[in-house]
């Protein structure tokens, strides 16, 4: 095992060396604010279309979603990635990113609470939004650092889970801090082609484990497989290789639902159609985006669905957080290939979190420094000063994910799932209507966001108050996908309610900036 170590630390250095290196690189090209957020709107579709699906799948994924799902449901949980490609990529590019490109170009807006703003006529609006993301992504990413942490403490287990944390937090800190969202765009394109490279090999190595026997030994093997006596949590083999999740179809639907339709509505991700420099590279970005994600996607629930064959029905000493990095120890631990293939996934699930973890944090920080810190202050804020304070921010925000990661919340599922419904649960509504319909008015947007607010934030209380919240935390993905429809429904009848309290001018505002749907 030193020598497995010892490799894989050789391995981690070139690459963090690769990372550094790109983000001072791009330093002299951020130095703008829109180049240090947007890249100046002139990111092509191979990087975006990167960028997107590195966002989109993190250590969170493979170690959270896909070792519990895989668990528990069996290659039912295959559908969870096919849907996060159509639903979540494919669908969400083919809506949106064309239309978010224009909107945004024509109001010169640079991030989700700057648009809300310029599009709705809103100051308030915009302090409420950036407040909700600088609160609610700091969950997001502090699950991204546990996932990662829960990898790491298996391949080095001498080692506190807390260090690797600390040394993940630095190294994005560094890139990022210096080379803004071109640096991450660049990074984003080399993580995305280790990931796809990781992957393959992964279900190729997986697949062919003397435990699996192939693919045609792993459907006989997982239908024949049957819990151990004391299995805390026992399946049949009929459930685990259901196609439709068997008993589990219900949970199934709901964690498609939300974490597909979730991308709608999640700054970070729709802040990808921002910056993307035409329609080209839109239609490009369109299909690249949906093959990757249909790969990492599917191949992370295929890797999942092994674990209780390979594991032999042995829940691991971490519990569901440790099932894959349990699986990758005991398929790649041993052996010179092996070995190499183990630094290559270690690579992998670093690059996909590192993407999130960038976006993430770049989203955060700028939700501060652009949009709450301008919109509150009495004296204007020059853009040099703005950027100064977003390279500021995003240290702090790293700190504070780091930080809120260290705590004993073991369950990293729950924490994913809890930020996703609750920050797309607010945005949903409001940024959809706002790029397709001219009568969305101002109150109609405000009730999506509060609707959004409340239902997630209502019933955690609730169940909090009358449970726990480790229940109220299961409850998560129910939670949001309810969310993100109450926001969807909310913001058209509100505005149709309110249609006559719209003055002229805001009328004639509407107007001009749907006129940029006709520019090009």
């Amino acid at each position: 095992m030193e020598k497995a170590q010892i490799f894989i630390i050789t391995a981690l250095t070139v690459y963090a060396t690769i990372m550094a290196t790109i983000g001072c690189l791009s330093y002299k090209q951020s130095k703008t604010l829109d180049g240090f957020l947007l890249g100046g709107r002139k990111i092509g579709g191979w990087a975006t279309a990167f960028s997107y699906g590195t966002t989109y799948f993190s250590a969170v994924v493979f170690v959270g979603y896909a070792g519990q799902h895989g668990w528990n449901i069996g290659i039912g949980a295959i559908w969870i990635g096919l849907g996060n490609a159509i639903l979540g990529c494919l669908l969400s590019w083919l809506l949106f990113a064309n239309k978010t490109r224009k909107m945004t170009k024509k109001l010169n807006a640079k991030t989700m609470s700057d648009y809300f703003e310029k599009r709705y006529n809103s100051k308030g609006m915009k302090i409420l939004a950036a407040i909700i993301i600088f609160v609610f992504l700091v969950p997001y990413s502090a699950a991204v650092y546990k996932g990662l942490g829960s990898l790491f403490s298996a391949v080095f287990p001498n080692v506190e889970t807390w260090v690797w944390m600390l040394i993940i937090a630095c190294l994005t800190a560094v890139y990022l801090v210096a080379g803004g969202y071109l640096a991450t765009s660049y990074t984003d394109l080399i993580q995305g082609i280790v990931m796809l490279i990781g992957v393959i090999c992964l279900v190729i190595a997986v697949l062919t484990n003397d435990a699996v026997g192939g693919i045609g030994g792993f459907i006989e093997r997982l239908g024949n497989f049957e819990s151990l006596p004391n299995d805390p949590n026992p399946v049949t083999g009929s459930q685990l290789t259901n196609i439709f999740g068997g008993s589990a179809f219900k949970f199934l639907c709901v964690n498609i639902m939300l974490t597909s339709f979730g991308t709608w509505g999640l700054p970070q991700m729709v802040g990808k159609f921002y910056a993307i420099k035409d329609k080209e590279a839109i239609k490009r970005g369109t299909i690249i985006s949906t093959i990757f994600c249909l790969v990492i996607g599917c191949g992370a629930y295929l890797i999942g669905s092994t674990s209780r064959l390979i594991l032999g029905g042995v829940l691991p000493e971490g519990g569901i957080d440790a099932v894959i990095p349990t699986l990758l120890m005991k398929v790649l631990g041993n052996g010179t290939f092996g070995i190499i293939l183990l630094a290559i996934i270690i690579i992998l699930l670093l690059s996909a979190s590192m993407s999130t973890l960038e976006a993430v944090v770049l989203t955060s920080a700028s939700a501060v420094a652009v949009d709450l810190i301008p919109a509150v202050s009495k004296k204007e804020i020059s853009p040099k000063k703005q950027m100064t304070l977003t390279r500021i921010l995003c240290l702090a925000f790293v700190a504070c994910s780091f930080i809120f990661a260290t705590q004993n919340i073991p369950i990293i599922v729950s924490l994913m799932s809890f930020s996703w419904g609750i920050v797309s649960g607010c945005f949903i509504g409001p940024y959809i209507w706002g790029l397709f319909s001219k009568k969305i008015t101002k109150i109609g947007a405000f009730a999506g966001i509060i609707s959004g607010l409340l239902t997630v934030g209502g019933a955690t209380l609730v169940i909090s108050l009358t449970s726990s919240f480790s229940n109220a935390a299961s409850k998560s993905p129910e939670m949001g996908v309810i969310a993100m429809a109450v926001s969807l429904v909310v913001v058209p009848i509100v505005s149709l309610i309110t249609k006559n309290k719209t003055t002229q001018k805001e009328k004639e505002h509407v107007e001009e900036i749907f006129a940029c749907y006709a520019e090009e």
